[in-house]
This record gives structure tokens, C-alpha cells and sequence, in this order.
């Protein structure tokens, strides 16, 4: 197990982002690849599909509350964590990593009482119908009861990864999944012995898919020799401490949010014109997970390198860790432009056979696509930026991305062209954010 470590403060930087950056791409396309496969087996419940694959997205809000929190302690401790591992505190990092896992079980059980209590009037909130609800909270409260497992994996990940181990995040990751995706069919329809528990067995599945992964981190920290660990001293709550770490987690929490708003505010600008044009978004938006899956798998592999490196006051090599995820992002990104560009009638037919949704959304994909390189200069500079501690002006980024300038871009340029104007405000709004990312990083590097 040792030897899976790596050394962060020396070495090649190029073998140390491959080292980090390979397994964190692998555990979120296993993980991509579960949802999918987790979704199919819902849909085909016999006689419920249905019913039961409307009632699991209605439960997508609370998930992604959920996710939230354990993104809060995950997202801001790590990067704290590497900083002071950078710095030689050794002290300082193991009060960081023992306060935030006192701070993920506090939380799991405070959501675990309050959503459990709470699921069928939260459900009915988002949307459920007499018809949904049995199933939307069928699987909701099995999952919530394993909300304790859910957030430390979640929230304790990052934290693994930012002390070297990242084949071991990887591998307890990948094996929680894959045994989730073997359950699933054996809880969902039955197998031998086993009784057939529908919406039940697929939210079973996902829990003891989770506990597995929670016991592989047990026992791979109680038998490696971890340079940062929990100390008991340090289990208590700090205000001060915890302040410091949510003044990074709170923006990456918004960071993940923003999309969500955008799209809210698209689909009311295209659905005036065709509901195909909200198709067509939403299309491009499942095609985009594809592309910017490996690309935040690459920013993943620099977060805690850079951590690191800036709290070791070797600014040196945070710049040419900046420097190469900023060219392997840029790369992923001129694939997926001349993707687009050569297969976008193909790619489109991957989803739907409508002509009229084909032929709109072929001309979105090859002018959205225009804005994809440049894309990469926002994405590095934001995650460099959390890695750095610097939530706030990761936020920045995020904001401009999101917000401020393609909102009222798409609104003006969607009233003088309709939907092209939509699709022309994403790649003007890019180029408009990778000026602000670069001014914003240099100003706070």
C-alpha cells in the first residue's frame, strides 16, 4: 500500500498528474457508467418502469443536497490539507482532516433525521404525483438511511487523494460501484432466494455499494502507513477552522449549482420557439458530461498537486502544473470541437430520430463547440484557484460563466437571431470568461 503514494513536492510533474489524474478520470467514468446503468434497470421494472424512473429523478434535489455537504467539507479541506502538508504543519493538517470528519458525521446524521422526516413533503415539492410518490419515496428514504456512508465516502475522498492516494481512491471507488451495479439486478428483479424489491432492491444496492467503499477506506487507512491522521484531540469541532474551509466549499457548492440556473433560464428562452430547441439542449448538455468528464478528471489530478506545491512555497512548479493541465484540457477540448463539427448529425441521432430536433440541433452543436477550447482557460484557472484556497475568486470564474455574461448575451442575441442567438452566447460568453480567468489568476497567484 505504500508504494501507491505518491511524492508531491518532488518528482516529475508530468508523472505526478498522470498519477493522480488517470484514477480520478477512471473513478468518475465508472461512476457515469453506474448512474446509466442504475437507470436502465429502473426503467424496465415491469409494469412500474415508468413511474419508477420519474420517481428516483424526483429525488435528484435532495441528492444533490446531499452532495453538497459533503462537496462543503470535501472541497474545502483538502485543498487545506495539501497547503499545510506543503508547509511542513503536519499538526495543522491532521486538525483539518480529523475536524472534518467530525464536522461529515455531524452533518450525515442532522440530514439523515431531517430528510427522512421530511421526504414526502420535499418530494411533493419537486414535482411528485399521487402516482410517483410511492416510488420516489420508496427509494429516497432506504438511500437517506445510508446518508452517514454516503457523505464520509463522499467527503473523505478528496482528502485521501490530497495525501498521494489516488490509485486507492480509485480502486475503493470502482469497486463500490461495480458492486452496486451487480446488486442492482439481483434486489431490483429477484435472483434465486433473493426477492424481487423493485425501486427498494436499486436504493439497497447503491447503500451496501457505498458501505463496501466506506469499509475499503477503513481498512486501507487502519494498514497504511498515512502521512496526515485522525487524531483524537482534533475531533473537536474549531468555528475558526471550519470557517476557513467553508470560505472555499460554500463557492464550489455554488460552482456546482450555477449550471443548474442556466439552464432553468435557456429552456425559457428556447421554449417560446420549439420544444426541440429544449431538447437540443438538454442533449448537448448529456454530450458535454462526456467531454468535460476527462477534463475535470485532469483539474482533479492538479488540485491537491498544486495545493501542495503553493503551501511549499514552490511556485515554480504550480506554474507549470498550471501550464499542463491548462495544454491537456485545451487538447480534450479541439477533440471534442472537431467531434462536433464532423459527427454532430451522428451524435444528435444518438438521442433522437425527430428530424427537425436532428437538423437544430447539428447547428447548435457546431457553434456552441467554437467555444471549447477557450473553455479550458476558465476551467484550469477555477480549479487551480479552489486548489490554491481562493474559492472566492474561483467563484468569480464561475460566475461570469454562468451568469454574467451569458444570460443577458443568450436573452439579447436569442431576441435579434432566436435560438442561434442562444447557441452564438456560448462561445462569445467563453472567450469573455478565459480574459476574466486570466486576469483574475495572475492578480491572485
Amino acid at each position: 500500500m505504500a508504494q501507491a503514494k505518491q511524492d508531491m513536492g518532488s518528482g516529475s510533474v508530468k508523472k505526478l498528474m498522470l498519477q493522480l489524474m488517470i484514477p480520478a478520470v477512471v473513478a468518475q467514468v465508472v461512476n457515469l457508467l453506474y448512474n446509466i446503468v442504475d437507470r436502465i434497470y429502473i426503467g424496465h421494472i415491469p409494469g412500474i418502469g415508468a413511474a419508477a424512473l420519474t420517481g428516483v429523478g424526483l429525488f435528484t434535489p435532495i441528492l444533490m443536497l446531499l452532495n453538497a455537504f459533503a462537496m462543503l467539507i470535501g472541497a474545502g479541506g483538502a485543498p487545506r490539507t495539501a497547503i499545510a502538508m506543503g508547509q511542513g504543519d503536519k499538526k495543522q493538517a491532521e486538525k483539518i482532516v480529523s475536524n472534518s470528519f467530525t464536522m461529515l458525521l455531524i452533518f450525515s446524521v442532522l440530514l439523515t433525521v431531517v430528510f427522512y422526516a421530511a421526504a414526502p413533503a420535499l418530494l411533493r415539492m419537486f414535482g411528485a404525483s399521487d402516482a410517483t410518490l410511492p416510488y420516489a419515496l420508496a427509494y429516497s428514504r432506504i438511500y437517506i438511511l445510508g446518508s452517514v456512508c454516503v457523505l464520509l465516502v463522499m467527503g473523505m475522498n478528496p482528502f485521501i487523494t490530497t495525501q498521494g492516494f489516488a490509485k486507492i481512491s480509485m480502486l475503493t471507488t470502482v469497486i463500490g460501484a461495480v458492486i452496486n451495479i451487480i446488486l442492482d439486478p439481483i434486489l431490483i428483479f429477484g435472483l434465486g432466494p433473493v426477492p424481487a424489491l423493485g425501486i427498494a432492491g436499486a436504493a439497497l444496492a447503491t447503500g451496501i455499494g457505498q458501505t463496501v467503499t466506506l469499509v475499503l477506506y477503513l481498512v486501507v487507512y487502519c494498514t497504511t502507513a498515512s502521512p496526515v491522521r485522525l487524531r483524537r484531540k482534533a475531533l473537536r469541532p474549531d468555528a475558526s477552522l471550519e470557517g476557513r474551509l467553508y470560505a472555499i466549499g460554500v463557492p464550489a457548492i455554488l460552482n456546482l449549482a450555477l449550471p443548474s440556473l442556466l439552464v432553468t433560464f435557456l429552456n425559457g428562452l428556447l421554449a417560446v420557439y420549439s420544444q426541440s430547441y429544449v431538447t437540443v439542449l438538454g442533449i448537448y448538455y448529456k454530450l458535454q458530461t462526456f467531454l468535460y468528464l476527462p477534463a475535470n478528471g485532469i483539474v482533479q489530478g492538479m488540485r491537491p498537486l498544486i495545493s501542495y506545491n503553493y503551501g511549499a512555497g514552490e511556485h515554480k512548479r504550480v506554474r507549470r502544473l498550471y501550464q499542463i493541465t491548462l495544454i491537456l484540457s485545451a487538447a480534450i477540448m479541439a477533440a471534442g470541437t472537431l467531434g462536433c463539427l464532423a459527427a454532430s448529425e451522428p451524435l444528435m441521432r444518438l438521442f433522437t430520430s425527430t428530424p427537425e430536433t436532428v437538423e437544430a440541433g447539428k447547428i447548435a452543436l457546431r457553434i456552441i463547440c467554437l467555444g471549447f477550447v477557450v473553455s479550458a482557460i476558465s476551467t484550469t484557472s477555477s480549479g487551480a484557484l479552489e486548489g490554491l484556497g481562493k474559492g472566492t475568486q474561483s467563484l468569480v470564474i464561475s460566475l461570469c460563466r454562468y451568469i454574467v455574461f451569458i444570460m443577458p448575451l443568450a436573452w439579447v442575441l436569442c431576441r435579434q437571431f432566436g435560438p442561434v442567438g442562444v447557441w452564438n452566447a456560448f462561445w462569445a460568453t467563453e472567450v469573455l470568461s478565459a480574459i476574466v480567468s486570466l486576469i483574475v489568476y495572475k492578480k491572485s497567484v
